[in-house]
C-alpha cells in the first residue's frame, strides 16, 4: 500500500509542479509539459514492479500512436479560448481529439496498427 501511495504522490506532485512553472513561465511551463515526463514514471513504474519487457515496450509503442491525434487540441484550444470561454472550449478540445482518435485509428488500421 505504502507503493502506491508513492506512486500517486510523485506522479500528482508532477503535475503540481508543471502548474506551478507554467504559472510562471508560459513557455517553459509548456516545454516541461511537452516531455513524456508521465510516460517515463510509468515505464518507470512498470519495470521496477517487474512487469515484462514487452509490455514495458507496447505501453511505449502504444503512446507514440495514441499522441498522434492528440496534437489538434493544442491548435483549437488557443483559438477556441478567447471566443468561446474556458469549459466550452475545453469541452470541444475533448470532442475533437475523441474524433480525430477514432479517424486516426481507422485510418492506422489499413497500416496494420490496431489503436481500438
Amino acid at each position: 500500500m505504502a507503493w502506491i501511495i508513492t506512486k500517486y504522490l510523485l506522479t500528482a506532485g508532477m503535475v503540481v509542479f508543471i502548474s506551478e512553472v507554467a504559472k510562471r513561465s508560459d513557455r517553459l511551463g509548456g516545454f516541461i509539459a511537452a516531455l513524456p515526463l508521465m510516460t517515463v514514471l510509468t515505464l518507470v513504474w512498470l519495470f521496477v514492479e517487474n512487469q515484462p519487457e514487452e509490455k514495458i515496450a507496447n505501453h511505449a509503442y502504444y503512446t507514440f500512436w495514441y499522441v498522434i491525434p492528440t496534437l489538434p487540441m493544442f491548435l483549437l484550444f488557443p483559438y477556441l479560448l478567447p471566443r468561446i470561454g474556458f469549459w466550452f472550449t475545453m469541452s470541444a478540445s475533448v470532442a475533437v481529439t475523441v474524433i480525430c482518435f477514432g479517424l486516426f485509428a481507422l485510418l492506422m488500421k489499413n497500416f496494420g496498427v490496431e489503436l481500438l
